[in-house]
């Protein structure tokens, strides 16, 4: 919003972007946030974005003003728990969007594959801050040429992406001196993580590590780290990091069920089914029928 980002031309790829979120978010209480978000995205992004700067301020103030937080208000803006770097100037937030979409590409249908590629490239593409993450990024998604049929391809196409930004990156924080060195980059997973993931590995003469992958064991090492280990390692950590206050406590314990969009509330059901093949169109009828519904709340 600060950086004037969701425009005409972009909004629909941010509303796409949201849809699975609604449907996948490995947290219950995110998924509540971002359906009640897409409710309302009207009220805050009508679809005739084209404002004066003196409108284009007024909406922004009341979209502060609604003070609206996708993952609920006990969250702290900035709090990281996984991305938790070091120093404050790295991991976060860009640690924190690659987890999200891992874990997006592990819970999504066969049928969803492409439209999920489709809708995080163009999110990156359309929203993300640093223009050349995102030229970078855009540049990966391009080079793909054949439609992804499965999970697991995409969910592969994923990992294997991030380990060649982290290969890029590692040469580059080494030269600069800019990463963490509590947390530095390297291939992923570990072979102390997952030796089954490994067939073989070497080092090339300066030093870079190659590995032979066993894509079937990758797979369901993916599925299971950013599925089921995901929800449980954040359940165990972030109730330790905020024991003693129970409001949050309540808040966490209902976040318990994640791992799929059957247990967002009754008002997303069909922004869920809108994962499916028609995904686009039933989340559309979703969203104006969530519209009717809180007008006729608020006439009552």
């Amino acid at each position: 919003m600060e950086h004037k980002m969701i425009k005409a031309d972009t909004r629909d790829s941010l509303i796409r972007f949201l849809q699975i979120l609604v449907a996948h978010h490995p947290s219950k209480r995110c998924r509540r946030g971002s359906a009640e978000l897409l409710i309302n995205f009207d009220d805050h992004w009508p679809s005739n974005l084209s404002l004066s700067s003196q409108d284009s301020s007024k909406l922004l103030e009341s979209v502060a003003a609604d003070n609206h937080k996708i993952c609920g208000k006990e969250v702290p803006r900035g709090y990281w728990i996984f991305c938790r770097g070091s120093k404050s100037e790295t991991r976060g937030f860009s640690c924190g969007l690659w987890v999200l979409l891992h874990s997006l590409t592990v819970q999504i249908g066969d049928g969803e594959s492409q439209s999920t590629f489709t809708s995080i490239c163009d999110f990156i593409h359309n929203f993300f801050i640093c223009e050349e993450c995102r030229k970078h990024f855009y540049d990966m998604c391009s080079s793909v040429s054949v439609p992804f049929k499965s999970a697991r391809d995409l969910s592969l196409w994923l990992w294997s992406t991030h380990n060649k930004v982290n290969e890029r990156l590692m040469k580059e924080e080494k030269d600069m001196g800019t990463g963490d060195p509590s947390f530095p980059k390297a291939i992923w997973p570990p072979k102390a993580l997952c030796p089954s993931c490994y067939r073989s590995s070497s080092r090339t003469s300066d030093g870079a590590l190659q590995v032979d992958w066993n894509e079937d064991e990758v797979f369901p090492f993916l599925v299971n780290y950013y599925g089921k280990t995901l929800v449980s390692s954040y359940k165990e950590t972030y109730m330790e990091s905020l024991q003693g206050r129970t409001q949050v406590g309540a808040a966490l314990a209902d976040d318990a069920s994640s791992s799929h969009a059957a247990r967002v509330p009754i008002g997303a059901a069909l922004g869920v089914a809108a994962a499916s093949c028609t995904f686009g169109a039933l989340a559309c009828f979703w969203r104006t029928q969530q519209k009717n519904r809180k007008q006729r709340k608020n006439w009552n």
